[in-house]
């Protein structure tokens, strides 16, 4: 029998404030164990929430931003549970008249256009977290996470493969970076994603029982997990066997499943509206104004780039991959005046860089005006491009200026007839048999000669004034 396979994602994003959404301790990550801790996210008896203006703002930015019907009423709820990392005894979140419903993500995928329904979008605050190889034989609890602000962004079951999912979890992480609501490292916790996974026969229309899939921290976890889970379900079908609803944990480092626990009702958590907190009231006026401050979106983005420039769609898609990256790219082409300059070198070799040291373009000691002095450099012949491109790595690593660098290591584009003579001669004698080929007729071996001798001037040798050298020289 041939299988379909449904997928529902849940992802929970961890908005972009300085303090928790019902007190002032700060969110900062990797600070001291416990150090970000107060009455109220340990719930202490008398400790009264207050909720956090800047993350429901951000909040419903995020929620117009994927296209959902923001409600002017929504309600906080209590959400019971017990585990060591829920000092409370309970999270409070949203459920039964959650912030925002009804979204759409539109996924291209297989050379179509998918659109991916949000089913809702709620606030709520983290919990704390369980470390479990800190300690021999033993678990410690770290508490500063507790009471930091999430949005949880549930999408009906429409997709359809572990491709699918991995490419709707790109354009939705792209478009909240756009949104500015959330830095979505997932590597710090805050984009995480738990998938359910379900099969029904091809062209059912009823869904199969679906298990939950946890623990999973990039979007290479979410596909290859799915494929797994996929695959063990298929194999207890064909053997007539019928799936349990379930919560499993991902082990990334082996790519197996186990068992976590049986998946739970709503009712297993006894949700009901948080008592010491109203119902969530948005003034309409709120909500048209931050509709109104929306940015540009990628797509948007992408259109105009390739309108104003004339760049092509590859290119561009490279250039908005984050926010920051299409910011940079407008200011160095302003700057330089010759956008496919500017997006040669951005998607080039200043991407090479940034992933060398492992940080964003924006995070780089080398900014836009930085990057344009040094195509201007290689523009009039000061520098090759080659040589270009070693400069831009010393720029990264000094946070020196092109012409600085260039100066201080004497590494201007050498033009004097002398140093190209003794250059080429060596070449020429070197590479006997190349030269014979060539004055037998395989001129296409210029090229050959014209990297050799610049690979011996390590890169300084000017290749214009080169070529027609070398070319005189072995016409002779």
């Amino acid at each position: 029998m041939s299988w379909e396979m449904v997928i529902g994602l849940e992802i929970h994003v961890q908005l972009r404030t300085a303090e928790k959404l019902f007190c002032s301790d700060e969110t900062a990550f990797g600070a001291t164990p416990n150090s970000q801790v107060c009455p109220v996210c340990l719930g202490l008896p008398g400790a009264l929430p207050v909720l956090n203006d800047e993350a429901v703002d951000l909040a419903i930015v995020a929620a117009l931003g994927l296209d959902c019907r923001v409600h002017e009423v929504s309600v906080f709820a209590r959400k019971s549970y017990f585990y060591p990392d829920l000092p409370k005894g309970y999270q409070i979140t949203q459920f039964s008249e959650p912030l925002a419903t009804e979204g759409t993500v539109l996924v291209h995928s297989d050379g179509a256009a998918h659109p991916i329904s949000i089913r809702r979008i709620h606030i709520e605050e983290d919990a704390g977290k369980s470390i479990h190889d800190r300690i021999s034989g033993g678990t410690a609890v770290d508490l500063n996470r507790t009471g930091v602000p999430l949005v949880e962004i549930v999408t009906e079951p429409d997709l359809r493969s572990p491709t699918q999912a991995r490419t709707f979890l790109q354009e939705l992480k792209r478009t909240l970076e756009y949104l500015d609501v959330s830095d979505c490292n997932m590597e710090e916790g805050s984009l995480r994603v738990d998938a359910n996974v379900s099969l029904r026969p091809e062209g059912a229309e009823e869904y199969g029982v679906k298990t939950e899939v946890k623990n999973l921290n990039s979007f290479s976890a979410v596909e290859r997990s799915v494929v797994a889970e996929a695959k063990r379900q298929t194999a207890i079908l064909e053997a007539g066997g019928e799936i349990v609803q379930e919560t499993l944990l991902w082990d990334e480092r082996d790519g197996t499943l186990r068992s976590m626990r049986s998946k739970e009702e709503s009712h297993d958590y006894r949700y009901f509206p948080d008592p010491d907190l109203p119902p969530l009231r948005l003034d309409s006026e709120r909500i048209r104004r931050l509709e109104a401050e929306l940015p540009e979106f990628p797509a948007q983005r992408r259109t105009r780039l390739m309108e104003e420039h004339g760049l092509g769609g590859q290119d561009v898609d490279v250039l908005i991959a984050s926010r920051s990256l299409a910011d940079y790219f407008e200011v160095l082409a302003a700057i330089v005046g010759d956008a496919k300059a500017a997006a040669n070198w951005v998607k080039g070799p200043l991407l090479k860089e940034a992933n060398r040291v492992q940080r964003s373009v924006d995070d780089l000691e080398t900014p836009p005006a930085s990057l344009a002095e040094l195509i201007g450099l290689v523009k009039d012949g000061t520098v090759s491009g080659t040589m270009g491109r070693k400069v831009l790595a010393q720029m990264v690593d000094s946070g020196k200026t092109a012409r600085e660098i260039i100066e201080t290591e004497g590494l201007s584009q050498v033009q004097d007839s002398d140093e190209l003579n003794a250059w080429v001669d060596a070449v020429i004698e070197e590479n006997s048999d190349e030269v014979e080929r060539y004055r037998s007729g395989e001129t296409q071996l210029i090229g050959y000669f014209v990297g050799q001798t610049m690979q011996k001037s390590q890169g300084r040798a000017d290749p214009r004034a080169l070529s027609g050298l070398l070319q005189g020289r072995l016409d002779q």
